[in-house]
């Protein structure tokens, strides 16, 4: 089983930085292709960055030069550091796992969320102008 755990969430100002961590607290503990996705009040759910089980990412085109995703796979955890935060960052932020695969799907873009089995609960992040 996979239990996924965010935390690091918190309200900053616009050019300010946050850092998301993801834990694994399942009896599961296979390296499986990991991302970050969030939802904003009134919107679909967007992929933000996705890692592969050997550390190969791939970022949607908003966060690009912003936001770095890592993993540690002997501590079962993923972050998410986020830099020069925008109001348009602000949002819901979800931490989740794919089924099976040590590999990412479409590595060349965004996560896609139908590709990904486990999730967590997700943590707020509120950016002010």
């Amino acid at each position: 089983q996979v239990r996924l755990l965010e935390s690091g969430g918190g309200s900053v100002q616009a050019g300010g930085s946050l850092k998301l961590s993801c834990a694994n607290s399942g009896s599961d503990d296979g390296i499986r292709c990991m991302a970050w996705f969030r939802q904003a009040p009134g919107k679909e759910r967007e992929g933000v960055a996705q890692i592969t089980g050997d550390g190969r990412t791939s970022y949607t085109d908003s966060v690009k030069g912003r936001f770095t995703i890592s993993r540690d796979n002997a501590k079962r955890t993923l972050s998410l550091q986020m830099d020069s935060l925008k109001p348009e960052d602000t949002a819901v932020y979800y931490c989740a796992s794919r089924g099976e695969s040590f590999n990412c799907y479409g590595l060349d873009k965004a996560p896609d969320e139908g590709r990904f089995r486990f999730w967590g609960r997700g943590t707020q992040v509120t950016v002010s102008s």
